[in-house]
């Protein structure tokens, strides 16, 4: 698959389905958070989803007092998402529509 055709087939993803259709999906991402906590990080810790698009990971780790989350993604739908579902919490993370490049 051609780069521009991943995110225009990730776009669609994101603009046709509902989150809890997708094989993905996962109402608490608990294999992260148990992985992330495994390594007792200072909430202050600067954390990144790469390919998170509207996981609900940062909404956990947003719970739990993380402060410092970035979260990648090819798709500027699936981020957009997140941050409306996120509202006023989602100011506390950033938001990256990546852009990459064949080498």
């Amino acid at each position: 698959m051609q780069m521009k055709d991943s995110k225009a087939h990730w776009e669609n993803i994101y603009q046709t389905k509902k989150f809890p259709e997708v094989s993905w999906y996962q109402e608490k991402p608990e294999t992260s958070l148990k992985i992330i906590r495994s390594f007792n990080l200072p909430k202050s810790a600067k954390i990144i989803d790469v390919g998170g698009g509207d996981s609900y990971l940062v909404d956990f780790l947003l719970e739990e007092g993380y402060e410092n989350i970035s979260v990648l993604d090819i798709s500027a739908k699936a981020l957009q998402k997140a941050k409306k579902r996120l509202g006023v919490k989602g100011e506390k993370y950033q938001l990256d529509s990546c852009r990459y490049y064949r080498i």
